[in-house]
């Protein structure tokens, strides 16, 4: 490709309101344009680079079996009504009507319409397993689209769904797309985690999310030393403690705290270590009563593992001021399992504590020296928090937690959608029954963001070179006066391409410095200079993206592919 005639915008200044570093790069690089909150155009620029994961994953997809369709970006409400999630999807859903008033939208997902498209096409347990694929633009209605493509509205994803007679031929066809996904992202080059994970809105059992490593990651990921296990952190679990709860070393006491309403006053104030402090969150149960949560004082909620427990609203709804007042007679912040007469669930890491600072449910007063069993009756005990850093993992090897970009996610629906739209199909007894379902989603305009948090530098994007938009770029010095450096750069180009490089010619007219930074800050991978004090001595210019130092290598198309192959 020659530079002149490939419409190449790039900037030296940084967008204002680009917060991080793919959204910053990819606008500065002409690889995007915004059009409106969480809306972008593709410059030529970056379809190349969408264009080069869409056909990994392509060939991924299609080396499984799986086949590819397209569905329709606007769904009948009537679907999404039958399987119960036109109200669940809330706000995230663009809804429309058409001209005779009946009601859209714009497809976040198509497990509904899949499901359909299967339920008038498929009849028998002779046509299963099937597994279909699309790879579509999506919209979901962010309420606060951020950070570029990381957080867009409309974004490009491959999402498959596959159907089988039993959950052994699902959990065969699941490992598949597990192994497919592994694949592509090897194929891409990237530094990835697998992790179990939750399966949200899309619901089912079985789940695991694929996370590009990034400081720049919106999840956190607990990865246990060995490796050998690995979980978002809103799945990841956490364990009875095996120690034996210490006796009581002091009397229950009750302290004044006036003006404490957080752990980190309750700590200063009575100088206390935060592990020996205990708080309290008030939810409500699906009875619409009280329900009392209590954790260490330096650990989190983790409301997916909160609302999971019987009982327990979901989703997780927490009391307001006025309940909490009516039940235990003071307000958030002064709240503990004394005296009180409602549900107590307490987390794993409270349950062999002692002698705990507590609040006593009087406003600006605490307990200190609270023990359970003695100052109040032993609660449920549950895994009801965010694992943190140097935990056990459930096999004892400890706990880190990194940050990822989640790239993609791989679901067993089981019967969710079959069985709520009616798809069933005969047996060999001629008996219908209902196919179990698994979902496979992958974000292909995600993962450009993704690879780039990964692979920078000041200069620019260091791309993979499985998705950069050229392998190679030839640059030439003062080509205006020398025929001689014009002819050479034509004749190596024209080498390239015949040689399967994709190669772009920066016959721009540019002086040497703009065109080696352009070169950085999109991230080609490898980079040749021609001069006519290189010709003359037989030699070009080379240098690696990621290289620190040039070197000079022959002129010669044997020795620029033996370069390229080295990286």
């Amino acid at each position: 490709m020659r530079l002149s005639a490939f419409a190449l915008s790039t900037t030296k200044e940084t967008p204002a309101d680009a917060e991080i570093v793919s959204h910053q790069l990819m606008l500065r690089a002409g690889m995007i344009r915004k059009l409106g909150a969480g809306l972008y155009t593709w410059s030529p620029l970056g379809m190349r680079v969408l264009r080069r994961v869409e056909t990994i994953v392509r060939e991924e997809m299609n080396a499984t079996g799986a086949l590819e369709v397209l569905m329709p970006a606007i769904q009948p409400s009537e679907l999404w009504r039958e399987s119960g999630r036109w109200e669940q999807m809330g706000d995230l859903m663009l809804r429309m009507h058409d001209r005779a008033e009946r009601e859209y939208c714009f497809g976040p997902t198509h497990e509904e319409v899949i499901t359909d498209f299967v339920k008038r096409d498929i009849s028998s347990y002779k046509q299963l397993p099937v597994n279909f694929y699309q790879i579509q633009t999506k919209f979901r209605d962010e309420i606060r689209p951020r950070f570029g493509l990381m957080r867009a509205r409309e974004f490009i994803m491959k999402d498959a769904y596959s159907f089988h007679m039993d959950e052994a031929d699902l959990d065969r066809e699941y490992h598949a797309m597990r192994a497919a996904y592994t694949a592509i992202l090897d194929r891409i080059g990237l530094d990835y985690r697998v992790v179990a994970a939750d399966s949200g809105a899309i619901g089912g059992a079985k789940s695991e999310e694929f996370h590009v490593l990034a400081q720049a990651g919106e999840d956190e990921l607990a990865v246990s030393e060995d490796g050998r296990y690995a979980a978002n952190i809103e799945a990841a679990i956490t364990l009875p403690g095996k120690d034996e709860r210490p006796a009581p070393s002091g009397e229950l006491r009750k302290v004044d705290t006036p003006g404490v309403a957080t752990i980190a006053d309750l700590c200063q104030s009575l100088d206390l270590p935060v592990e020996t402090t205990a708080k309290a969150i008030v939810v409500m149960g699906d009875d619409d009563k009280p329900v009392l949560m209590v954790l260490r004082g330096d650990h989190t909620l983790n409301d997916i593992k909160a609302e999971g427990i019987e009982g327990i609203a979901t989703p997780l709804k927490f009391a307001e001021e006025n309940v909490i007042r009516e039940h235990f007679g003071a307000g958030p912040g002064s709240l503990g399992p004394v005296n009180t007469n409602v549900r107590v669930i307490a987390d794993y890491a409270v349950q062999n504590a002692a002698d705990m600072a507590v609040g006593a449910n009087y406003d600006g007063a605490h307990f200190v020296n609270f023990n359970w069993g003695r100052d109040a009756i032993e609660p449920e005990f549950a895994d009801l928090r965010n694992v943190t850093a140097g935990d056990p993992s459930p096999d004892g090897s400890p706990l880190s937690v990194l940050r990822g970009i989640e790239v993609g996610h791989v679901f067993q629906l089981g019967d969710k959608y079959s069985k709520a739209l009616e798809l069933s199909v005969l047996d060999e007894n001629g008996k219908a029954v209902t196919p179990q379902m698994g979902c496979y989603g992958f974000g292909v305009s995600r993962i450009v963001a993704a690879a780039i948090e990964q692979c920078y530098d000041d200069a620019g994007i260091c791309w993979p070179t499985a998705i950069a938009p050229f392998e190679l770029v030839i640059i030439p010095i003062k080509a205006d006066k020398s025929a001689t450096v014009r002819e050479a750069c034509e004749k190596l180009y024209t080498e390239c391409r015949q040689a399967g490089i994709d190669v772009a010619y920066d016959d721009r007219g540019l002086r040497p410095g703009p065109m080696f930074a352009d070169a950085e800050l999109i991230g080609i991978p490898h980079r040749v200079v021609v001069s006519d004090r290189g010709i003359d001595a037989g030699t070009l210019e080379y240098k690696g993206r990621r290289d620190s130092e040039n070197s000079q290598i022959e002129f010669s198309l044997e020795a620029l592919r033996q370069k390229l192959s080295q990286g």
